[in-house]
Formats: structure tokens, sequence, C-alpha cells
């Protein structure tokens, strides 16, 4: 698979805490000049972002970012402000504390609220693997299929590890149909890159094969 191919599949992301506008802006100009599928950003800047590549390219944003334990009303209000700040790709958090009191339906009825919310918009829902079983996994594959989400993805970056070969294959084999997966963190080469993608991930959440692209 040519680079080129890979990178239209990368949610070119830059999530830290301490991210300036300076930072942003030239991940969003990497982004146009690469042809990444969108950035993935924080919502404090997608309005700005949105002003300053317009239809030029996607705008990703995190809801419920990096723990999930806000209430679903805060994540509802948080998912409509960027929309309406010109985000076109949503990626939640769900409630792991729900996961682990077994409380599935919860997790469902919270990302069928989310997509209502996003309507035509894309909804990813970050299920944060290093923290579930395999079981959980499966579980969580379908309640995000029945809530109508359009992709799961790995991780959030943010805790003990990121996107693995088994947890794509994983999700791959129980995800319904019209589900995508998006493998995200600690993704750093094109070869890893390349694997996620034949495994069934169609979308990458990464800032490193940009870099690697301009050295």
């Amino acid at each position: 698979m040519e680079q080129e191919e890979i990178l239209a599949k990368v949610d070119h992301t830059l999530l830290a805490q301490d991210a300036t506008w300076e930072e942003i802006r030239q991940i969003c100009d990497d982004a146009m000049h690469y042809g990444t599928a969108s950035v993935c950003i924080p919502p404090s800047y997608v309005k700005r972002a949105h002003e300053y590549m317009g239809e030029r390219m996607a705008v990703c944003t995190v809801i419920g970012f990096p723990n999930g334990y806000s209430t679903t009303a805060v994540k509802e209000a948080e998912t409509k402000d960027a929309l309406a700040n010109g985000a076109s790709e949503i990626d939640m958090v769900i409630n792991l504390g729900w996961v682990k009191d077994g409380r599935i339906d919860l997790v469902e009825e919270e990302i069928r609220t989310l997509k209502a919310a996003c309507g035509g918009k894309i909804l990813k829902v970050i299920v944060e693997t290093c923290l579930l079983t395999d079981e959980e996994k499966i579980r969580l594959c379908g309640a995000v299929t029945r809530a109508g989400a359009d992709y799961i993805k790995t991780s959030t970056g943010f805790a003990a590890a990121g996107a693995t070969f088994h947890d794509v294959e994983l999700f791959a084999a129980h995800i319904g149909e019209g589900v995508k997966i998006k493998a995200a963190g600690g993704i750093a080469s094109f070869a890893d890159a390349e694997k996620f993608v034949a495994l069934g991930a169609s979308r990458l959440g990464t800032s490193r094969l940009v870099k690697l692209a301009k050295a």
C-alpha cells in the first residue's frame, strides 16, 4: 500500500493538554498538504480550525475525553456545541465504569443519544481497549452496532496502551454490518499502519505518520 493511501485513512491528531493554536494550525496545514482524512483536535480549537480550513479538511473532535465519565447530558451538549462550531466527526469516550458494572445497556443508550445529536455526521466510539477484557470488547461491539454508531475506536492514547493488532482483529470479527474500525494510540510506522488496515481498520488515529512522511 502506498503512503498516500495510508495517509488518506489518518485522523491527524493533536490532543495534548498544552496544545497551542500555532501547533493546531500546523496540524491543519500538514493534514491539507498530505491529504489525511481529518484533523482530530481539542473542542476549544474546532471553530478556529474550521474557519481556517473551510471545507478543505474535515474537523474531528473528542467528547468526554479522555476519561469518559461525564454525564450523558454533558456529552450531548459537548457534541452539539462541537457540531455548531464546525466539527464533522465526533469521537466520544464511553463510560468505562458502566462497562465494569455490567451496564452495557447504559453505554448503548448513551451512544444512541450522541448519534442522534450527530445526525448525519460521523460518530466514533472510543472504548479504551487496554482497560477491557476480550469479553467486554465483544459486548461493546454489539452495543456500538445496535446504537448506530459509525466507528468503534480502540483508544484515547491517554491510557496505559493504545491500539493492538489483536483488538482490531477482534473488532473485525464481532462488529455488525456498517460499523467501521478506527485504530488509535501508538501507531508509529507505515508498516504497522498497513497491518492495521489489513486487519480491518479503515481509520488510523496518529500524528506520527505525517511526521514520517515529512522526514
